[in-house]
């Protein structure tokens, strides 16, 4: 170990913290500190590159995000027992979603989630709000997919209520996170992969993506064509200043509800024809 390290914090709005924490722990692939408007990387090697990618990122949202970056040279202390004591369990309807140096909650669908690698551990609107249609949703029994896993915190959910679950990334990084949560669970997956919906072998009861707005866009004909008829497509990372342009995206399907929390939303979907 050496004896200093370097630190990048962001600093940001706090409805997109996890939204570019998930990007961040995509190109990092170590331990990332999330707060409600902070993004913390530490690391011996050099951060600038980091900083590098999130301003490219934004410039090619286009959105009016604003980042503060700061890198400081910080002395080596045990920094990650610091992050886990700074993280809390959360409750989404049914759902409990906590560290597992926490105790799962009675009376509540636990779902165990070490967020080393921060994304999808339950704290970001998006996921939030997909947790809520999950629990209204799922029956028990549905064939569905989980598209841009991340941490595998949706499909986990799904797995819980007595569905059969894939899976897809096509972040090597998530697909690994994925395997290793399910594990932490006790529980098993149909089917995981690296790629994307366009690897799917059949139809689906519920399909859902939990992308940014952009991407839903880019594979909206593979979320259509993987949707069965008669299924459910939830899609979520839509920013309020995103939503008309997925909506036309997905003219040919019936919109059935809407959730909004903070700037973000989730659209679900009927598929009524195969149109």
């Amino acid at each position: 170990m050496q004896n200093n390290y370097q630190e990048l914090t962001l600093t940001l709005e706090e409805q997109y913290t996890e939204f570019i924490a998930d990007f961040v722990a995509n190109i990092f692939g170590d331990t990332v500190e999330i707060g409600r408007e902070t993004i913390i990387i530490r690391s011996e090697n050099n951060l600038l590159y980091v900083q590098q990618a999130v301003e490219a990122l934004i410039a090619t949202l286009g959105d009016d995000i604003k980042v503060d970056f700061k890198i400081e040279e910080k002395q080596n202390i045990d920094w990650i027992k610091q992050y886990q004591d700074s993280i809390e369990p959360i409750e989404a309807s049914r759902f409990y979603i906590y560290p597992s140096w926490f105790k799962p909650k009675e009376g509540k669908i636990n779902i165990k989630i070490d967020p080393a690698l921060a994304f999808g551990s339950g704290h970001h609107a998006t996921t939030f709000s997909c947790l809520e249609v999950i629990s209204d949703q799922i029956k028990g029994g549905e064939l569905v997919i989980d598209v841009g896993c991340g941490s595998g915190i949706l499909g986990l959910a799904c797995t819980k209520l007595g569905a059969l679950v894939d899976l897809c990334d096509t972040d090597p990084l998530s697909v690994k996170s994925t395997e290793e949560n399910f594990a932490l669970n006790k529980v098993d997956y149909h089917q995981l992969w690296e790629g994307s919906a366009n690897k799917a072998e059949g139809t689906y009861d519920v399909v859902i993506a939990n992308i940014i707005a952009d991407v839903l866009r880019f594979i909206a004909l593979d979320l259509k064509k993987v949707t069965k008829l008669g299924g459910t497509l939830i899609l979520s990372g839509i920013l309020d200043t995103k939503e008309a342009l997925v909506l036309s995206s997905f003219e040919a399907l019936t919109l059935i509800d809407k959730k909004q929390k903070d700037e973000w939303i989730t659209l679900i979907y009927t598929k009524d024809t195969n149109g």
